[in-house]
């Protein structure tokens, strides 16, 4: 069979399907927030309890819950880097603050878990404002390093000063009553919403996973942040065309830190602990990594990044002899990915999507020929 009939029948078939109606819908909000829905309510299910699925990837219920989290602090992060431009090697700041904002809440006023979220999500906005005050006034590198440098102060003002607030390496327990007074997160169901989402704490890490994705989709396709991609691209020309710059970084800033602050607080709910740990500067450097694997700049990417880092973290790190290496591995493929691909792994995966659309430069590709050729393509 000559490649040109080959390259005949591809075009039949490709022309059942309509390329501009699927990238107009899957660019939509609706698909975005329908597609967020159901993975939250299949996550957990794949990666643990599915047959074949899960004893492929061995994970447990507890690690999604862990994922979905980070995932929220990932996608808060990448709103002011993959979207604004600004990398900040601090953002552990926000995460720790509101961890033990809410933990301090929950222990000497009230401990309804929808009430402890929002007091960490608060106290991360204010040392947000106070922080972007600081921060904005500096580019590039300067940024980052004094982003680094009060994130190191605010762990070791816990570690020692305050102490006796924070219980220093000791941490904070968090204790946790029923949301709204009967809504209690350790309930378990049965059958299949017991499969899929096992238990209400799941189900309340996912609905605020569903309304960051829905929130963050709404802010990329709005005036706001066609300004934000404007000064990631170029700060100079977006001022000279009489946009007040700090003023947008200012709002992308604060944004950034209110969805890393509720990362925190649904982090000390889920754990009923907060840490000094968590204001340390390697989780600030996990971020950064968790993001630009996944893909820097798309809503996706640092879901899936997430999911990687915590894949070899907390499960090649369990593996005999293998899991000794998994810090080691995680790198060698975060370099080979990133090296290859500078979007990541999101960034791959629509290379190879791409590719499959054109199916006439995939044929040429694989069969070494050349569809607009001679006769001599058809016979190689």
């Amino acid at each position: 069979m000559s490649t040109d009939n080959i390259h005949k029948t591809v075009d039949e078939e490709s022309s059942l399907i309509s390329w501009d109606t699927w990238d107009g819908i899957k660019h939509t909000e609706s698909f975005v927030l329908l597609s967020s829905v159901l993975f939250v309510l299949t996550f957990s299910y794949a990666f643990g309890r599915a047959p074949v699925v899960s004893d492929i990837f061995q994970g447990y219920h507890g690690l999604a819950v862990t994922i979905l989290i980070w995932s929220i602090f990932a996608l808060g992060f990448n709103l002011l880097l993959g979207q604004t431009g600004l990398l900040s090697f601090g953002h552990a700041m926000f995460f720790g603050t509101a961890s033990y904002a809410s933990a301090l809440f929950a222990i000497h006023v009230y401990n309804d878990p929808l009430a402890v979220i929002v007091v960490g999500t608060l106290a991360a906005v204010a040392l947000g404002a106070v922080a972007a005050l600081i921060l904005l006034r500096l580019h590039t590198v300067y940024f980052s390093i004094v982003a680094l440098a009060i994130g190191q102060f605010l762990y070791f003002l816990a570690r020692e000063p305050l102490v006796e607030i924070t219980k220093g390496i000791n941490g904070l327990e968090v204790p946790r009553s029923p949301v709204l007074g009967f809504f209690e997160l350790e309930h378990q169901y049965g059958g299949l919403l017991g499969e899929l989402i096992v238990n209400n704490l799941y189900l309340f890490v996912g609905v605020f996973f569903v309304a960051v994705v829905a929130s963050i989709t709404r802010i990329r396709k709005s005036p706001y942040g066609l300004i934000f991609k404007a000064i990631r691209e170029n700060e100079t020309r977006t001022a000279f065309v009489g946009l007040d710059v700090w003023r947008y970084k200012f709002a992308a800033f604060l944004l950034s830190a209110s969805i890393v602050g509720l990362a925190g607080g649904l982090m000390a709910v889920n754990t009923q602990f907060a840490g000094v740990e968590r204001l340390y500067w390697s989780v600030s450097g996990d971020v950064v990594v968790m993001t630009v694997l996944g893909g820097l700049g798309t809503l996706a990417g640092p879901v899936i990044g997430t999911f990687v880092f915590f894949y070899f973290k907390g499960i090649v790190n369990g593996f005999p002899t293998l899991g000794n290496y998994w810090l080691l591995l995680l790198s060698l493929s975060f370099t080979t990915v990133v090296w290859v691909y500078r979007d990541g792994i999101w960034g791959m995966t629509t290379a190879f999507t791409g590719a499959l659309r054109e199916p006439r430069e995939l044929l040429d590709s694989l069969t070494g020929g050349d569809s607009t050729g001679d006769s001599s393509g058809g016979e190689n």
